[in-house]
Order: C-alpha cells, then structure tokens, then sequence
C-alpha cells in the first residue's frame, strides 16, 4: 500500500539525518581539539657595537647605548599567537544535543502518530473485506439453496415416472397396452412393450442417483455456507460492538 512506502521512506529519512547530525557534531569537537596555533618566529634583535671612548676620557655607563630594532609589538603578539584557543563552551554543546533530542522525539512523534493512522486504516479495510466476504457468503448460499431446490425436484419427478413404469410393468396391464396393436403375434408386442418400459427405468434409475449424489454435495456446501455465513456475522457485531464502546477520536481543528 502506498501509507507503507511512506512510512518506511519517512523512517529512512530519520535515521539518515540523526547520522549526519552525530557526526557532524563529532567532526566539530575533532576539529576543535586538534587545532593549534604556531607561535610566530622571533624577530631578531639589532644592537649598535659599543663605540670607544674618546681619550683622556672614561667610558661611563651612559655613553654605551643599546638601541633595539625590535617590534615593540612582536612581544604582545607573540604572546596573543600562543594562546591557545578556547574549547567550546559546555552549554554549546548540551544545546546542541538538546535540540538533536529535540528532533528526533519529533520525528519519533510523528512516526507514531502515522502508525496509528495505518492501523486504523487497515481495521477499516479488514472490516470492508468482511463485509464483502459476508456479501458473496450470502449469494453463494442462496445460489445453493436454489440448485437444491431444482435437484429434490427433478427427483421428486423421477419418482413419479418410475412409479407409473412399475405399474406398467405389471402383466395385465402391458395387455391391456398391447390390445389395441391388432397384431397377429400378441406375445412378441407384450415383450416389446416390457422391454421398452424396463429401458426406460434403468435410464431413470440412472438419473436418479447422479441426482441423489447431486444433492447430497449441495447439501454440504450449503451447510459449510451457512456456517461461514453464521461466523462472518458475529464478526461483523463483534466489531461494530467495539465501535460502539471505543469510537474513534476525532481530530481536534
């Protein structure tokens, strides 16, 4: 059914998107854990040679002077490039995995909620699917009802006929029968006339008992009917007594 793809196809959907989420925020954490910063290069540092002293005259501590060509700022960005850098925070992450929880008792909701729909449905299918079953039970069993009904007929007119043979059959009255021929040979009408009545039972005979073998398979089949028809009807009640008891819940605008 359709609602079946659905569900699998949107089941599919959640795990593949709870799998990019985890690793995602795996890949995040590795990245952060594994960068580091280089510290710059120290720059070197030009100092003037000592000049000598002129004669006659001593060399003080003043006279020497050290001038530095250095950055004044590489100290103070040397220092800003070692620092190393910050790990995330603790509450970035229990956000984030708060709302990954988040998504996923959503989908899950969901998921649910289309599983009660495709129960539901399928309960309304089984009951459509009884009540054709109860439908056609009840053709079958008055089909059945009415080839029966032919067949004690027919039977009942065999009957008939094979009585009104065995009183033709008696000697007086195949004489009686054979009178009015005008034959000069009255015993060979007498046994023509009895051979023909006695066919005549035996084709009936025959008849009678593919009807009787007849019956008997319809009165099978149409207790089996009866029966299964009997059993889809209690069915039937059975679940519009739970319909009554627990209806459904309607959707709420």
């Amino acid at each position: 059914m359709p609602i079946r793809n659905y569900i699998k196809v949107f089941i599919a959907v959640v795990v593949v998107v709870s799998c990019c989420l985890l690793e995602a925020d795996a890949q995040t954490r590795k990245k952060r854990s594994r960068r580091t910063t280089k510290p710059a290069a120290a720059k070197p540092v030009v100092t003037n040679p000592p000049v000598a002293p002129p004669e006659g005259k001593e060399a003080t501590s003043n006279d020497v002077k050290i001038i530095s060509t250095a950055d004044p700022s590489a100290e103070t960005t040397e220092t800003s490039e070692t620092t190393p850098a910050k790990k995330p925070t603790k509450p970035e992450a229990s956000e984030t995995e708060h709302d990954m929880q988040r998504t996923i008792n959503k989908l899950s909701n969901q998921v649910d909620k289309l599983n009660e729909k495709l129960s539901s449905q399928q309960d309304d299918d089984r009951y459509q699917l009884d009540m054709e079953r109860l439908s056609r039970a009840e053709q079958r069993s008055e089909q059945l009802r009415s080839q029966l009904l032919d067949t004690e007929t027919k039977m009942a007119d065999i009957e008939v006929k094979l009585e009104q043979i065995e009183y033709a059959l008696r000697p007086e009255n195949i004489d009686r029968a054979t009178q009015g021929y005008g034959s000069t040979r009255p015993e060979e009408a007498r046994d023509t006339r009895r051979r023909q009545l006695e066919s005549e039972r035996t084709r009936l005979q025959a008849q009678f008992k593919i009807l009787q073998t007849s019956k008997t398979r319809l009165e099978v089949a149409t207790t089996n009917t009866d029966a299964e028809v009997d059993q889809l009807r209690a069915k039937l009640q059975q679940r519009r007594d739970q319909m009554e008891l627990n209806p459904p819940k309607q959707r709420k605008p």
